[in-house]
């Protein structure tokens, strides 16, 4: 996903010179790298300063600049929240806030460097617009998409490597949920590395004549209520999956739509509350019950209670 950011920054670049990066003294982990190696005098390294970053990149909005700003999922909005509130979010300015090394999966970094509650603080600001790509395919249409859309947009991207779920003929639709596989008997609705995750599950499943709808939520705000309800209402249950605290994320969200519109059983697959060890990524995942064998636990789970 990194990598796709990186190269897709520089298409951009060549395309539209009111493309300018910001980045925080990470721009080799963030893969801004290759967007100042092509455009030195559009790149600003501000250190490590978050909150600097931030007010930068909403004065090169106010001029009329389309500013894409970097650093770790950690630090921005965790450093930033106010900076990102009063200086982006309130005079709604055209900011792109893409963040790397999102959720648990930084891995040995450890506790202070995994991002867990990031989702549930952009989410509570008004106006942001909220991408959580599934892969390097979908990261890259999710960028161009923010380009050439005005207003606040945060994007999360993780550390590792993920498998792609998408091939070249994809189209990223902004605001809308990707049914990746039909099904009759409940319905996952994931996002970010946890798609490829409910796949796996899903296929599993299969062997125990349990047919699994899935969801991808690559647009976590604003959400795409239609789909979760239309899903709610053909499979009759619900499990979410995240790589992010049980509070706030997509679970959270989830549940406010089916609460409203059509209450069903729904399970959460993400981290409860609690912070991470430091540890490999899959270690780390597996301990943390963010596994497709978690995500097969919950789907046994919300049918009993279907049934029921």
């Amino acid at each position: 996903m990194r990598q796709s950011y990186g190269k897709t920054l520089v298409e951009l670049g060549n395309e539209n010179p009111d493309i300018v990066v910001l980045d925080a003294d990470l721009s080799r982990s963030t893969m801004t790298q290759l967007f100042a190696g092509e455009f030195p005098n559009r790149f600003f390294d501000c250190g490590i300063a978050e909150q600097n970053m931030v007010g930068i990149a909403a004065g090169l909005a106010a001029s009329g600049k389309i500013p894409f700003a970097s650093t770790f999922a950690v630090f921005a909005p965790g450093r930033c929240f106010d900076q990102i509130r009063m200086s982006i979010a309130q005079p709604k300015l055209n900011v792109k806030l893409v963040t790397t090394h999102g959720g648990i999966s930084v891995g040995e970094d450890g506790t202070s460097h995994h991002s867990i509650e990031d989702l549930s603080l952009i989410c509570s600001l008004p106006g942001f617009t909220v991408i959580v790509p599934a892969d390097a395919i979908e990261t890259a249409q999710a960028v161009r998409v923010a380009a050439t859309s005005y207003g606040p947009f945060y994007v999360r991207l993780c550390r590792p490597k993920v498998p792609l779920v998408y091939d070249q003929d994809y189209r990223f639709n902004l605001g809308k949920a990707v049914t990746m596989r039909q099904g009759k008997d409940v319905t996952i609705i994931a996002m970010g590395l946890m798609v490829s995750a409910a796949l796996e599950a899903a296929d599993d499943l299969m062997r125990e004549d349990i047919d699994c709808h899935i969801l991808n939520i690559s647009t976590l705000k604003p959400i795409d209520k239609v789909a979760i309800i239309s899903a709610a209402a053909e499979t009759g249950a619900i499990v979410t999956a995240e790589e992010h605290l049980e509070h706030g994320g997509l679970g959270s969200i989830i549940a406010q739509v089916i609460a409203r519109h059509y209450p069903v059983p729904i399970e959460f697959v993400a981290i409860k509350d609690t912070y991470a060890q430091s540890g490999e990524s899959a270690e780390l995942l597996q301990r943390y019950g963010l596994t497709a064998k978690d995500i097969k636990q919950a789907v046994r789970s919300v049918i009993k209670r279907k049934g029921g």
